[in-house]
């Protein structure tokens, strides 16, 4: 919940202070970056609540980040692009293991008290 909310505030900050934001001269475009910042703030608050559908959607988006990252492997031309690439895979798919038994917690019936 943390991250995503560190990740969506973080990246409006940016868009709103006027930077650029994007990887090896490419830019993203402000929209995409608003549009992505808002998702996760929204995903945020609603892993704070214990929504199910928060924790789903937040994997989603930790799986196509992890999968472009895996592909900017092969593009690594130096040691920094490989070390931030094998760095972000390696965590997000630590932290996709963790939300995977978080999902089934929130998931589990409540049974009333007798």
């Amino acid at each position: 919940m943390v991250i995503a909310l560190l990740v969506g505030a973080g990246n409006l900050l940016d868009v709103i202070a006027g930077a650029r934001i994007g990887l090896g001269g490419t830019h993203a475009g402000v929209p995409g970056v608003v549009l992505f910042s808002v998702l996760m703030i929204v995903c945020a608050v609603g892993m704070w609540q214990l929504r199910y559908w928060a924790v789903l959607g937040f994997q989603a988006i930790l799986v196509l980040v992890i999968l472009i990252f895996t592909l900017l492997l092969i593009r690594a031309s130096n040691l920094l692009g490989f070390v931030v690439a094998i760095v972000v895979v390696g965590g997000g798919g630590l932290l996709f293991y963790k939300l995977v038994r978080t999902l089934s917690r929130i998931q589990l019936p409540k049974y009333k008290e007798q």
